[in-house]
């Protein structure tokens, strides 16, 4: 009897040691480098991401090291108008933000998100060193004005620019949507105490990409338009190198998840099955999206032919129904961010022509209209701790989540933050217009006396709606999303600031047709003297869209509901 019990307590001791030994591993599902399961001590976690943050703030360095004055380029160096210039950076910022559709299918599908971002970081670079030569190689960019007379870009030299700036578009467009899930990927889902860092890791994550906006607009914007461009643009150059190179360098210590087939196929499987069986009748259940439901149920014809059991395309796995579900669930969420992306956009845009509209000098030092962009990401540097390290742990009190505010809550107050920012736009605007009046500079469209710093209250605002809204909707898209679609969930959800640039390029359009003509100074934004326009009245038909956007959140946030496969 004695050696039954120590043979029964030998057998617990090992399997005690088995357990211990198996939780010094991942759980799920993540591999190291070798394909191995990787060791928790040694591999992901915090020890991963000074790596992945360094890579994440010198690429948007160079990205904003472009984007924030890339209207002041158009206009002072290639001679394009305002709304002109407004509607090629719009339409630029939009494709950096869709081609990370492609980005995702490739990592999502075939190469990992790993090897993604290595790759898209090469053409990243190589666009890079185009823009730059565009604006260093006399032949590559037009001649100075002579007085009012001011050459057009040639053929050559547009390709060379466009060619530069697309290629960026392309190389962002395997970066983005991978590197805060693979950031995430460093995080077991399954320990929880791993999964409370990971909150936590979107808000530095976040913080890590407006430090390098932050360095773009102290910085660089002002070497753009007192040093030369050729030295402004070959500085983010040298930053996407840097950006690749600490990427590669935290390869040891990463963990990795292998790619599972391509999303896209899966969802079209679904969508054709049902179809396939529309006519099939089924119990009417409390279900949302109940007809996919057809696409998992086999017909009476399946059952005569079991072939039919092998195809995808006719026989779907309720897993993927309900992947398919939580698509159309985010939906509306994801519509939202859309108005939002319109009422961002302003800051490289609009913001920037209403401050080159207004007194710009401390004694004899002249700020470039685009550096108070800094504010936009100093209000981000100041809000991320604050919210981390005080927000959360008070809300938590109230509201008893672990994260403070669920992120739905979190987007939705970034809404309205977004709204008010545009009000005060608006509000600064009638005040400027008014003294433009006053002291009859209508006609002539010299600078305004109203100094530039009353443009901080609006970019902070806007930081702050950045804050809540896109580390809400980073977090909440990888939450909700298919374990296998992640990297597809982020594109998608980096689609609503395409689609936002995109329509406010479209509303811009309208609006100079509308209101007036494109060459001259008589519509709402005229092409170079704002003071006999009225800036004023675009951003307040801004503010009515993010006033209708706003209560649409609400009532959809109310009723999703989360679901996870």
């Amino acid at each position: 009897m004695g050696s039954i019990d120590e043979e029964e307590s030998s057998l617990l001791e090992v399997e005690q040691s088995l357990l211990q030994e198996v939780k010094l591993y991942t759980e799920d599902g993540s591999v190291d480098i070798n394909g191995n399961p990787p060791l928790k001590e040694k591999t992901g976690n915090w020890k991963a991401c000074p790596f992945i943050f360094a890579n994440e703030c010198c690429e948007r360095l160079a990205y904003y090291g472009i984007a924030k004055n890339l209207i002041t380029y158009f206009t002072n160096e290639l001679h394009e108008t305002n709304v002109s210039a407004a509607r090629h950076v719009m339409t630029w910022q939009g494709t950096c933000y869709i081609t990370p559709l492609i980005g995702a299918l490739i990592a999502d599908s075939y190469w990992g998100r790993y090897w993604t971002i290595a790759c898209f970081s090469g053409v990243y670079f190589i666009g890079m060193v185009a823009l730059t030569l565009s604006a260093s190689v006399p032949g590559l960019k037009p001649a100075e004005c002579i007085g009012s007379l001011c050459p057009p870009t040639t053929t050559v030299q547009q390709a060379v620019l466009f060619s530069g700036l697309y290629l960026i578009a392309i190389g962002t467009g395997g970066i983005k949507p991978c590197v805060s899930s693979f950031g995430a990927d460093q995080f077991d889902q399954t320990d929880p105490r791993e999964r409370v860092r990971k909150s936590s890791f979107f808000n530095w994550f976040y913080f890590s990409i407006n430090v390098g906006a932050f360095v773009s607009s102290a910085l660089l914007v002002w070497v753009q338009e007192n040093c030369g461009w050729e030295l402004g643009f070959m500085i983010p150059t040298v930053f996407m190198g840097v950006a690749t190179v600490s990427f590669f360098f935290g390869t040891p210590l990463y963990r990795f998840q292998k790619p599972r087939g391509s999303p896209i196929t899966r969802v079209c499987q679904v969508l054709v099955a049902a179809y396939r069986k529309m006519n099939l009748k089924i119990p009417e259940e409390n279900r949302t999206f109940l007809f996919l439901d057809k696409a998992a149920i086999i017909s009476k014809e399946e059952e005569a032919n079991s072939e039919s059991f092998h195809d995808p395309w006719k026989l779907c796995t309720m897993t993927q129904v309900e992947e398919v579900k939580i698509l159309l669930r985010l939906f509306p969420i994801w519509a939202s961010g859309i108005i939002f992306s319109v009422l961002h956009s302003q800051i490289y845009t609009l913001f920037v022509q209403q401050g080159r509209s207004m007194k710009r000098t401390i004694g004899s030092f002249e700020i470039p209209p685009a550096t108070l962009g800094m504010f936009d990401t100093a209000s981000v540097l100041i809000s991320v701790p604050i919210y981390d390290r005080l927000i959360v742990p008070l809300a938590r009190r109230f509201t008893g989540l672990l994260k403070g505010f669920t992120d739905l809550q979190r987007m939705g107050i970034g809404l309205f933050i977004s709204v008010l920012s545009l009000t005060v736009a608006a509000i600064v605007e009638m005040v400027r217009l008014r003294l433009a009046r006053d002291l009859d500079l209508v006609e002539s469209g010299d600078t305004v006396p109203l100094t530039i710093f009353l443009q901080i209250p609006q970019y902070f605002l806007m930081g702050t709606a950045g804050v809540f809204f896109f580390v809400g909707r980073i977090e909440f898209f990888y939450e909700q999303s298919p374990d296998s679609m992640r990297s597809l969930c982020n594109a998608w959800a980096l689609l609503t600031t395409t689609l936002g640039n995109y329509l406010s390029s479209m509303i811009i359009t309208l609006v100079a047709c509308l209101s007036g003509k494109d060459n001259d100074d008589d519509g709402w934004i005229p092409s170079d003297n704002l003071n006999n326009g009225h800036l004023d009245y675009f951003f307040w038909l801004l503010v009515c869209l993010g006033c209708v956007n706003l209560p649409v959140f609400v009532f959809f946030s109310v009723k999703y509901t989360h679901k996870k496969v």
